[in-house]
């Protein structure tokens, strides 16, 4: 299966922060622990400290949860203080929404793998964190598939790791091929959350993949201290505006915005957010209101009512995983870049920020396609209007540009101007003006003629840009729009060729031939 590499600023898709960490920018290194190379995961094996008692308690929880699977894995590993993690995370999308969450995750085990190659003393556990906890449903609820987009209607509301996914069978109806792997996990589990961790079980078990719902009242209650210091002293929210406003300065745009506390209440049906408003906290959209002696019982006795936002989420994975590194998206990356800070101050180690593997993925019949336009994959990531420029003129028989008549006509018009100051100096504005009038209209006749010519090529032109759209839909990479049952219900040994193809640290976009 060939692949080839492209630089990722050559993309045109990834925001600065995230292309100037890769780059390693000397401006950003006291944004983070170390750059995630060989010698970076060196230092943080040697430094990483993980107590006993919350291996224990990991351990206890994914047993409990992976109840009832197959072929679970050794979670006894994860007992043992030489193995650690490396994590990925994403929302519970639906048939695990767009290609790159099966990315991210092929990048995990990869790198897994290839650390327990370079460092043979240590285990590493590749881990999908299931952002169960999360509440905006309107991102999970709907992929695309050969070009149809299915949506899960409901009115369930709160955590989405808790709702009921048996709604989805209409759904499996309007399917004509119904994928068993999520139809038997949707429709025989209560909630959304056991039914990721069956599918992706079933997908990944051979590969060692764990996935860990954090909503959880044991692992809630080691972060419990982190939880009353954000509730009473609210350090999250100055630490991390100090470092927003830092990066702001150097010109990159903050992606997450801290509150004084950044945490919800969570209840069956129920997420919103705490705030502290005339000496009381409060819940949001709801009744609840609580002196601060309640709400501390309520912590003592039920931690897993308290749910970490975006800011402080990152800090309750670190601290309740063995980790190591952190693999996520161009979006990810960046707003880590925004946390060390309370890190530092919560003495938990940083994670190593990696970014996932990218890729474009070239079915036979569209490599047909790209060889018989004479075009390379490379050049379909042009927006549309350059790509249909240099492809006209490079297929055009004739000489489509202007630019040496227009170079013969500002010579002629500095001979002009040259005779005209020694007769009156005030004819320099007169003469530039014509000058620029005729350069203006011999610009507008070479739009014309490459329209013309255009016109010309208009049936390679539009399967050419037919071809864009099928490997960028809608304008955008394909990784974020196509789902990976597009590919897999045709070849199920698509997620071993993306296991194959992709180097974990290798910081490049992959096109990938199937």
């Amino acid at each position: 299966m060939p692949s080839q590499q492209i630089e990722l600023n050559s993309v045109g898709a990834f925001p600065k922060l995230f292309l100037d960490y890769i780059s390693k920018n000397e401006n950003l290194t006291k944004f983070y622990n170390q750059y995630p190379d060989l010698q970076g995961f060196s230092k943080v094996i040697e430094s990483r400290k993980f107590s006993d008692d919350k291996r224990s308690t990991l351990v206890s929880v994914l047993k409990k949860q992976y109840q009832g699977l197959e072929n679970t894995p050794d979670f006894d590993a994860l007992l043992q203080a030489n193995t650690f993690t490396v994590t990925t995370g994403h929302q519970l999308n639906i048939f695990t929404g767009p290609l790159y969450v099966i990315y991210k995750i092929v990048t995990i085990i990869n790198l897994a793998k290839k650390l327990k190659a370079e460092f043979p003393a240590y285990n590493f556990v590749p881990v999908y964190w299931m952002a169960s906890e999360d509440h905006d449903f309107a991102e999970i609820a709907s992929f695309n598939l050969f070009g149809k987009t299915y949506k899960w209607e409901t009115e369930q509301k709160g955590a989405v790791g808790r709702m009921n996914p048996a709604e989805l069978q209409t759904i499996f109806d309007e399917l004509s091929e119904k994928p068993a792997l999520f139809e038997e996990a949707y429709l025989k589990n209560p909630t959304l959350s056991a039914a990721v961790r069956q599918y992706m079980h079933q997908l990944f078990c051979s590969e060692g993949l764990i996935c860990l719902d954090a909503d959880d009242v044991a692992l809630k209650g080691i972060f419990s201290d982190i939880i009353k210091d954000d509730l009473l002293q609210n350090s999250a929210n100055k630490i991390v505006s100090e470092t927003s406003e830092e990066l702001n300065k150097m010109g990159y745009h903050t992606q997450i915005t801290p509150r004084e506390i950044n945490f919800f209440y969570l209840e069956n049906g129920l997420r919103e957010r705490i705030v502290f408003e005339e000496g009381q906290f409060k819940v949001l959209n709801s009744e609840l209101v609580f002196s601060q002696d309640e709400i501390l019982q309520i912590l003592k006795e039920h931690p897993e009512r308290f749910s970490p936002n975006v800011v402080l989420r990152p800090l309750y994975q670190e601290t309740i995983l063995p980790n190591l590194a952190y693999i996520g998206g161009p979006s990810e990356v960046p707003y880590w870049l925004q946390l060390k800070g309370i890190f530092d101050h919560y003495g938990e180690q940083f994670p190593l920020l990696m970014p996932r593997n990218f890729a474009l993925v070239v079915n036979q019949a569209n490599k047909k396609r790209i060889d018989k336009l004479g075009i390379t994959t490379e050049e379909l990531f042009a927006d549309e209007v350059a790509l249909r420029r240099s492809f006209v003129e490079r297929n055009s028989e004739n000489s489509l540009s202007l630019a040496f008549e227009i170079d013969d006509v500002s010579e002629v018009f500095e001979r002009i101007l040259k005779k005209s100051l020694v007769i009156d100096q005030t004819m320099k504005g007169a003469v530039e003006a014509e000058k620029a009038k005729i350069i203006t209209s011999l610009e507008n006749l070479e739009k014309r003629i490459k329209k013309a010519e255009e016109r010309n090529q208009e049936t390679a032109v539009t399967q050419l840009l037919g071809l864009k759209q099928k490997l960028f839909p809608d304008g955008g990479l394909q990784e974020r729009k196509e789902n990976f049952l597009n590919f897999y219900l045709n070849d199920k040994e698509f997620i071993n060729k993306l296991l194959e193809a992709f180097d974990p640290i290798d910081y490049s976009f992959n096109i990938i031939e199937i």
